[in-house]
């Protein structure tokens, strides 16, 4: 098993464990893959929730960018929900899983298609 296959096993266990959803291990897979290189380094691999900058770069570069979503108050909102579901005391908010929910969130299962 590949380290990324390892990472995709700790994201789904994180999603079971922490955020009580059983994961399509097939878009799982997609999201991880569209990270890109970051799943590999400590610090990009996760969300600093904490951080209204983070908050910002999921919501321009994910939500909007990636998944052609429009600015506006829903996507804040969903970002809450995802690391209120997550766990806001969890220290290590994967990325990989965070983008996940968010997909989930909003129905765009299609761009991974």
């Amino acid at each position: 098993m590949g380290k990324r296959d390892e990472l995709i096993a700790q994201y789904a266990e994180d999603l079971r464990s922490k955020c009580g959803m059983e994961p399509d291990m097939d878009l799982l897979t997609k999201v991880t893959i569209g990270c890109g290189p970051a799943i590999y380094d400590a610090d990009a691999s996760t969300v600093a929730a904490t951080q209204p900058g983070e908050i910002e770069t999921v919501k321009k570069n994910f939500l909007m960018k990636k998944l052609g979503l429009a600015d506006g108050a829903a996507l804040d909102s969903a970002i809450d929900s995802v690391i209120e579901t997550y766990g806001k005391s969890e220290r290590n908010k994967y990325r990989a899983v965070v983008y996940y929910m968010l997909v989930k969130h909003f129905g765009k299962e299609s761009v991974y298609a």
